[in-house]
């Protein structure tokens, strides 16, 4: 169940936000949490025991952890926690490409094949497991004391807003909230969640889809006989989508969570205005920033190290960060791509940059990042090599019509995606997509989500295109 469904939206949601206004304050947890177990069976009825297991494993070891004086038990019961989790994504994300690989260099070498039944990835595997490490890394850093209840850890697990594909939260920015979250349960967050639960699913069904569905039909061409002029309004298309998908989910879950009481962080912010590699990631997926400086660089020495040991944690953090996003070869060089712009970055591009101004900044960062996205996007290697070569060699070919419905949702994205480009809008943006508003704004945004809900779903009953490129992480 995604949430840019007909079944979530006529169904699913209305339910759960009745029964949850509806029921005392005591009982509003269990509400979500019967709700939650509910939203994932649906999707992966199978694996719902894997996070209920695991989740009952991780509560008891961290509370003894948490009880216990002696170092060395911590930190066994520390490492014991993050083996298992980290064990489960490794052996359900990792397996088949580990087992494939393994197979190819056997073949090379006249040896016979592994034989391996491949493993279904379970739903948002990546995103639960990074919280669970918080959680027990919070707890042993001692920066937040563990929850006294099973069941309010098992919430923070599976808090279904953000359950498939984050924001990735840490422990203890929303420990209280999931305690006591009385002062943020006002009418005004409703409202305001409620419009931008809407706005995120504009977002996702009115931009991201059709320009999905001609970005597919150019990754489905044969780069190679493709033209130039096909292959760049094909990742133009695609880097909107995954912009527009992404950042529109996490719209949709920071507007739920907020219409139920809770306060997470931002996941986007505006990242196509970056004017390097560098400010692009303090700008995209900022969970997963913040999660991959405070549990990998920082660990690794962060900035307290030689310039050389410096680059080369960069580099692989945003290695990890690459396998993080799949287990493909495709990925992993994907990382090390933006790993090399970022020590670039600090080698010379940045001064470079500030010579040459803000809008070529902002227009060769732009570029580096759809590159970027040949290689997350491309099937194989072999696709994507062939498909950066078409874009660059500018030469005419086979071409995909583009329709007027293509070309009208490029210029709203690009028109969006670049306002903050001016200093004076994003703070415009800011405060519209805020919690504080005035009476007459709640009424107007109010009307505007209503409007945007009767034409997405509209959209999505007559389309049968909807799909969500991350639900597969």
């Amino acid at each position: 169940m995604i949430f840019s469904s007909s079944l979530f939206l006529v169904y699913f949601l209305p339910l759960f936000l009745l029964t949850y206004y509806l029921v005392p304050k005591r009982f509003k947890n269990i509400v979500i949490l019967v709700f939650s177990i509910f939203f994932y069976s649906w999707g992966a009825p199978r694996f719902i025991f894997v996070i209920l297991g695991t989740t009952f494993l991780d509560f008891h070891l961290v509370k003894w952890m948490s009880n216990t004086k002696s170092v060395l038990h911590r930190r066994l019961m520390l490492s014991l926690s993050i083996s298992v989790n980290l064990g489960l994504l490794f052996y359900f994300k990792y397996s088949n490409f580990f087992v494939e690989n393994v197979n190819a260099a056997l073949s090379v070498f006249g040896g016979g094949e592994i034989t391996w039944t491949k493993l279904v990835l379970p739903i948002g595997i990546s995103f639960y497991t990074f919280e669970t490490i918080t959680y027990v890394v919070d707890v042993y850093r001692r920066v937040h004391k563990p929850l006294h209840n099973f069941w309010d850890y098992q919430l923070y697990i599976i808090l279904f807003p953000k359950l498939i594909a984050g924001p990735i939260i840490r422990y203890h920015e929303l420990a209280d909230q999931i305690t006591d979250r009385s002062q943020n349960e006002t009418v005004d967050n409703r409202l305001t969640g409620f419009f931008r639960f809407m706005v995120g699913l504009g977002m996702k069904v009115m931009i991201a889809n059709p320009l999905g569905a001609y970005a597919d039909q150019v990754f489905a061409t044969d780069a190679v006989s493709a033209s130039s002029y096909t292959l760049w309004i094909g990742i133009l298309a695609y880097t909107f989508q995954i912009y527009y998908d992404f950042a529109g989910y996490s719209a949709m879950a920071i507007g739920l969570l907020r219409m139920i009481g809770f306060d997470i962080i931002e996941n986007f912010n505006n990242p196509y205005i970056s004017q390097n590699i560098s400010e692009f990631w303090r700008r995209w997926h900022i969970s997963l920033g913040r999660w991959m400086r405070n549990y990998l660089y920082l660990p690794l020495g962060g900035n307290r190290v030689s310039a050389g040991r410096l680059y080369f944690n960069l580099w692989i953090v945003f290695l990890v960060s690459g396998l993080w996003h799949g287990a493909a070869w495709n990925f992993i060089v994907w990382g090390a791509f933006h790993g090399t712009f970022l020590v670039a970055d600090r080698l010379f591009l940045l001064k470079l940059y500030e010579k040459i101004g803000k809008f070529p900044s902002v227009f060769f960062t732009f570029i580096i990042t759809m590159v970027g996205w040949v290689l997350f996007r491309a099937d194989t290697m072999t696709h994507a090599w062939d498909f950066i070569i078409g874009m660059f060699s500018f030469r005419g070919g086979e071409g995909i019509y583009v329709t007027q419905q293509v070309w009208v949702m490029l210029c709203i994205a690009a028109g969006i995606a670049f306002m903050a480009y001016f200093p004076s809008n994003e703070p415009w943006q800011n405060k519209i997509l805020g919690k504080e508003q005035k009476l007459r704004t709640l009424v107007f945004m109010t009307l505007g989500s209503i409007i945007l809900f009767i034409i997405s779903l509209s959209s999505i009953t007559a389309s049968g295109f909807n799909p969500f490129i991350y639900f597969r992480f």
